[in-house]
């Protein structure tokens, strides 16, 4: 396969990967890992070693972006009810925009633990802050991971 046209779908990858690590349905940082992997069959020459950091940095930061929100949300006291609450919140959120994917959590948690337990709306509030505050971390955490991984994508290309 061409050089170049490798090259460009690492960056495609790359793009597609840190657009990923917002929208929850695309696994960003294994795909931006995808790009490296692109750049190397191309002809890169990174170490055997890099190769598995980075494979092992995309898999840790996935399976903590999709366990963190459960811990939070338990951490913070919340039910069952609020962990759904919260996943379904991600999951309307896409529909609503930049706006909806960030406050999607919050409010899915917080009528998750409304409805499961009604009489205490500062507790329903806490958990659905440990719910934001998770997927705050999750994306942040997948950002500066794709970033990285981009960057290496970036350095090679050009």
């Amino acid at each position: 396969m061409d050089v170049t046209l490798l090259g460009i779908l690492a960056l495609v990858c790359a793009a597609v990967g840190v657009v990923g690590c917002i929208v929850p349905i695309l696994p960003g940082t294994p795909i931006c890992y995808v790009g490296i992997l692109l750049c190397q069959w191309a002809g890169a020459e990174f170490s055997t070693q890099n190769l598995v950091v980075w494979a092992v940095l995309a898999a840790v930061v996935t399976v903590v972006d999709n366990f963190l929100p459960v811990w939070m949300t338990k951490r913070f006291g919340g039910s069952k009810a609020a962990t759904r609450g919260s996943l379904i919140g991600i999951i309307v959120g896409l529909f609503a925009g930049p706006l909806g994917l960030i406050l999607g959590p919050f409010f899915g948690a917080l009528i998750g633990e409304l409805t499961h337990n009604g009489s205490d709306s500062a507790r329903a509030f806490k958990v659905a802050f440990g719910s934001f505050a998770a997927f705050i971390c999750g994306t942040g955490l997948k950002l500066a991971a794709s970033a990285y991984l981009t960057w290496q994508i970036i350095q090679y290309v050009f």
